[in-house]
C-alpha cells in the first residue's frame, strides 16, 4: 500500500537526528525542484527510540541551512514494522541499520530494505558516515553523499513515469 499513490521513501538512521532528517529534508527540496514532490511521499525515521519527539540536532540542522535545506519542521520517530507496508524504498545510511530493517521486515519485505548510497556513484563506500561524535565536517559529508545519491533516488523515480 502506498501513502495516496505515491511513491514511498523513508531514509533510515539510528536515532533519526542526523543521517536520515537530512536526506528527508535534502530529497524533499530536490523532489520540489525537479518538479516530483506531488508522486513522492518522504518520511525518515531511526531504528532506535533514543530522541523520538525530538528536532534534529543542531549541527544537522546548521549545515543544512547553509546548503539552503530546512530541517526545523522535522521530528524524530522509531521506525516500524508498519513502514515496509507503506514505502517502496526503505533507504539505510549504513550497513548496521540495513540489517536491523531487515530483522523488522515481515518475511518477504525484507528486500525494501537497502543502501541509500546505492544510488550515489560518485563514492565507493555504500554508508553515509554517522557525524554525531566528530566535529563540523563530518555533516558536510553526510551532505555530499546524501545530495549525491538523492540525485541518483530522483532519476530512478523520474525514469518511472
Amino acid at each position: 500500500m502506498k501513502q495516496n499513490e505515491k511513491i514511498g521513501v523513508i531514509f533510515i538512521c539510528m536515532g533519526n537526528i542526523c543521517r536520515s532528517p537530512t536526506a528527508e529534508a535534502v530529497f524533499r527540496k530536490m523532489a520540489e525542484e525537479a518538479g516530483l514532490i506531488e508522486r513522492v511521499f518522504i518520511d525518515s525515521a531511526g531504528t532506535h527510540d533514543y530522541h523520538v519527539g525530538s528536532p534534529p540536532d543542531e549541527r544537522s540542522m546548521r549545515a543544512a541551512k547553509g546548503r539552503g535545506y530546512d530541517m526545523s519542521g522535522l521530528r524524530a520517530r522509531q521506525v516500524e514494522a508498519n513502514d515496509f507496508l507503506h514505502f517502496d524504498y526503505i533507504l539505510a545510511m549504513d550497513r548496521n541499520n540495513l540489517a536491523i530493517l531487515k530483522r523488522i521486515a515481515a518475511p518477504g519485505l525484507q528486500g525494501k530494505a537497502r543502501l541509500f548510497m546505492e544510488f550515489s556513484g560518485d563514492f565507493a563506500d555504500l554508508e553515509v558516515p554517522d557525524p554525531y561524535y566528530g566535529g563540523a565536517q563530518g555533516f558536510e559529508t553526510v551532505l555530499d553523499r546524501v545530495e549525491s545519491a538523492s540525485r541518483g533516488l530522483l532519476a530512478e523515480i523520474a525514469a518511472a513515469r
